[in-house]
């Protein structure tokens, strides 16, 4: 005779082995600030014994919402973006919430509302935007006003909150390095144009050589690769001896630039990049470099999301501190 399949576990179930109430269960997994973390523990606890799957149709009955909330990014292959959706992926799965992506290949306006519009009709209650670039801006002042958005490296002149690391203090941090190991000046390798980390970089950069009444060489356009940052590289005059890049990825190619020219590094000059990839550290030699918490990015955002779902305030900017982090390429300069 078969084996009768065991039913499913329900709220109730998941109360009675946690020895709690089907309310504090319900909060435990929708409102985790709202319970203790030991009963949420306890909960947590029981769901996982029970297979508990919570019915998301009846969840959105009740309370209202999905329980999905949307994130909107455009060049996902590159490390600061993809790094930055998967913080915020992680701390909304913390906060009991899925995500739904919508990857775009611009963030012109259209392409903004076409993402938005697609995440509305899966029924997401709210959306984080990734807008790195300058010409997000229109499409993040054209949103549905009643759809809770928060923005994440966007400019400061959109009517939405926004999260983002300091990139002119990561930038003036790391000059400032360069100047105090003795060097005149110091090259940059940036960016492209369009993306506000590489234009506030370029700010911060150039803001500490003209407070420090140094000379600003012409700055040097790359496209955050490797390969732009070794053709680059290669045009570095003999004079220059301390190069602040704009990503670790094009600091890469730089030093395999200088390597061929025969120039050492740190020895003749000194290279510093952005980011603190993971493999920074293992390059030869190892990279000083700026860290981004992309961590706190991720959690300050859902957290921004939630409250902007609460009705809370939408002029909201927050600056996340970065963190110079000193390493063999960069040294004292050589005196003739």
């Amino acid at each position: 005779m078969k084996a009768k399949p065991r039913r499913p576990a329900v709220l109730t179930d998941v109360a009675a082995r946690a020895g709690v109430s089907t309310m504090t269960v319900s909060r435990a997994l929708n409102a985790p600030d709202l319970v203790r973390a030991e009963t949420r523990a306890r909960v947590l606890d029981a769901v996982r014994e029970l297979d508990y799957r919570p019915n998301q149709a009846a969840r959105q009955l009740v309370t209202g919402r999905s329980g999905t909330l949307g994130v909107v990014g455009v060049d996902t292959t590159l490390y600061g973006p993809a790094t930055t959706l998967y913080c915020i992926e992680q701390a909304a799965r913390r906060a009991g919430y899925s995500i739904s992506v919508a990857s775009l290949s611009s963030l012109k306006r259209r392409s903004v509302e076409e993402g938005v519009q697609r995440l509305r009709t899966q029924a997401a209650d709210g959306v984080i935007i990734v807008a790195p670039h300058e010409s997000a801006a229109d499409g993040l002042r054209h949103l549905p006003p009643e759809m809770p958005v928060v923005a994440v490296d966007a400019g400061d002149d959109i009517p939405v909150p926004v999260v983002k690391v300091d990139q002119r203090a990561g930038a003036a941090h790391v000059t400032r390095h360069l100047l105090g190991l003795g060097h005149e000046t110091v090259a940059h390798v940036a960016g492209p144009a369009d993306w506000l980390d590489a234009d506030d970089r370029i700010e911060g950069w150039r803001g500490v050589l003209e407070d420090a009444g140094r000379p600003v060489p012409e700055v040097l356009r790359g496209d955050w690769s490797p390969n732009s940052g070794y053709e680059l590289g290669r045009g570095l005059g003999h004079a220059v001896t301390a190069v602040f890049v704009a990503n670790d990825q094009m600091a890469l190619g730089v030093l395999r630039a200088l390597r061929e020219a025969g120039r050492r590094v740190p020895e003749d000059v000194s290279v510093a990049g952005f980011d603190d990839i993971p493999e920074s550290g293992y390059f030869w030699p190892p990279l000083t470099t700026v860290r981004q918490d992309f961590g706190e990015v991720g959690r300050l955002a859902l957290r921004m999301l939630l409250d902007r779902m609460a009705g809370g305030d939408p002029g909201v900017r927050v600056l996340v501190a970065p963190e110079l982090v000193v390493r063999e390429s960069t040294g004292p300069v050589r005196r003739a």
